[in-house]
């Protein structure tokens, strides 16, 4: 999934963009990036690993530009290298340095244009790179013989021009936040809207200071105040002096990625105008209801409600107020291991989890737990709790998913993109709760996992991208054919479950 940052201000926008990211770092633990304008030149750092790692010998002095971006890397094709870390960056036209956040359907396609049509080569795997191409081709394009300023209306017009192609040549999601050399930051968002973006300004000296980011939680954390997410289609160019340039490129049709309210996004963070926290807590009270009539069914008593640490805690506890049982923290986290979730490869999620909980004998042994948790994917990581529960002396061991069952690939920057991986494709609930071994499984439905990710009382019909539940991919690009390619290129990278 990715997070990205961009920041323009009045002084050096480093610091800001380092700190943002640490505060997107559950959006991304392979690597991290970024790249500042200071008037002249880039200065350009990206590395493997967490954000304090990749900077922590950085001499920021170095880094004295007033605009930036940012990015931490979550990979969907293995594990990546650090030729594929952002931002990238291009000198031509003006000088461009580019983060995204998503992922291109028609990556390999536009891959082989740019090589054979345009005369621009793409050395890495990183979707991004493609976008900052094209980006750079279509504005090239549009400047070339012009003698306007880098800063004439001529060349806004082009820049939004320009993004207009991206939205008409690159398919699939993407957020996307850049610098162009002398103009100032620019932010767009893909007509479909599938993966956030959010902006907001702090007041200093001599203007507003800007920052657009993946999530508000980087935003608020460090004073800026939130004015409000980029519109599906939409473009905003800052630049010193003033309010964004605003432009609605494209018509956009909201679509939005669930996944961000299920587990992604974090709990303190708002998308769209949706409290994260609130949408999780009503995911809760939504299998509290389907609990009661599920207990009635199996004859299940409980004795207390576990949540899988962390994602799954609010509709956990709202849970089991609303079933009235205890709620417990019966598994602990190291708060020092990632998210085994967004670990490259099967085989580390699975050793990842022991390392990652330690069960509490005292709220298990001897008790029927009912653990609650976000999503089941592959199955390996709740067999894995499941077991470890059991082997610490529970009676009984029930499961509870906030999410429906996942069934299909995600081709837009999830890490899920071959049916293979999927322990629902070809089991009904009762198989799912064999192959993970529990007493009882209880899913979330659809109809109400929708209801609860929208603000009560919401006026007008709001849609969500949820292809891996329904198959129902909202680009309208993604034949039987595409997801065979995209899974032959999965596995051909060694990352697929097979």
């Amino acid at each position: 999934m990715c997070g990205v940052i961009g920041v323009l201000g009045n002084g050096p926008v480093i610091g800001e963009i380092v700190d943002g990211l640490l505060f997107l770092q559950h959006r991304g633990q392979d690597a991290a990036g970024a790249a500042t304008y200071d008037g002249q030149n880039f200065r350009h750092h990206r590395g493997m690993g967490l954000v304090r790692e990749v900077f922590d010998r950085v001499d920021f002095s170095h880094h004295k530009g007033r605009m930036g971006v940012g990015h931490v890397r979550y990979p969907t094709i293995g594990g990546g290298s650090v030729d594929d870390a952002q931002p990238f960056v291009v000198n031509s036209p003006f000088g461009i340095a580019m983060a995204h956040n998503g992922n291109l359907t028609n990556f390999k396609a536009l891959k082989q244009e740019l090589k054979d049509t345009c005369r621009r080569h793409v050395g890495s795997s990183c979707d991004v790179e493609v976008i900052l191409n094209v980006f750079a081709d279509e504005l090239a394009h549009l400047t070339a013989g012009r003698a306007a300023a880098p800063d004439s209306p001529e060349t806004l017009d082009a820049i939004f021009d320009a993004v207009r192609g991206v939205f008409a040549r690159c398919k699939g999601s993407y957020s996307v936040v850049c610098v162009i050399a002398g103009v100032g930051m620019l932010a767009f968002r893909d007509p479909f809207g599938i993966k956030p973006l959010v902006y907001g300004h702090r007041a200093e000296l001599g203007g507003n200071r800007w920052m657009v980011s993946s999530e508000s939680c980087a935003l608020i954390s460090q004073g800026f105040r939130i004015d409000r997410d980029l519109k599906p289609g939409e473009a905003m160019l800052f630049r010193d002096g003033g309010a964004p340039v605003v432009k609605q490129v494209t018509e956009g049709k909201h679509h939005l990625c669930i996944f961000e309210f299920i587990y992604f996004a974090r709990p303190d963070s708002e998308i769209d105008g949706i409290s994260v926290y609130k949408a999780r807590m009503r995911l809760g009270s939504a299998l509290a209801r389907r609990w009661k009539d599920h207990v009635k069914k199996k004859e299940i008593e409980i004795d207390t409600v576990i949540p899988v640490p962390d994602s799954s805690r609010p509709a956990a506890q709202q849970m089991a107020a609303k079933i009235q049982k205890p709620f417990r923290e019966g598994l602990l986290k190291n708060r020092y291991i990632g998210r085994t979730f967004i670990m490259p490869g099967d085989a580390n999620r699975k050793k990842g989890i022991r390392y990652k909980l330690s069960p509490v004998r005292l709220e298990i042994k001897g008790k029927s737990v009912l653990l609650v948790d976000d999503s089941i994917v592959r199955g390996t990581t709740s067999k894995a709790i499941i077991q470890m529960v059991r082997e610490t002396g529970a009676r009984e061991v029930h499961m509870a998913s906030s999410c429906p069952p996942l069934r299909y690939p995600c081709v837009y920057g999830v890490d899920m993109s071959t049916r293979s991986e999927f322990i629902a494709k070809d089991r009904d609930v009762d198989g799912i709760r064999t192959a993970i071994s529990a007493d009882s499984l209880l899913y979330q439905e659809i109809g109400d996992m929708v209801a609860a990710c929208r603000p009560p009382n919401e006026q007008g019909e709001r849609r969500f991208c949820m292809a891996c539940m329904d198959g129902q991919y909202p680009t309208g690009d993604i034949t039987p054919e595409v997801l065979n390619e995209i899974e032959g290129e999965r596995l051909a990278a060694g990352s697929g479950v097979q």
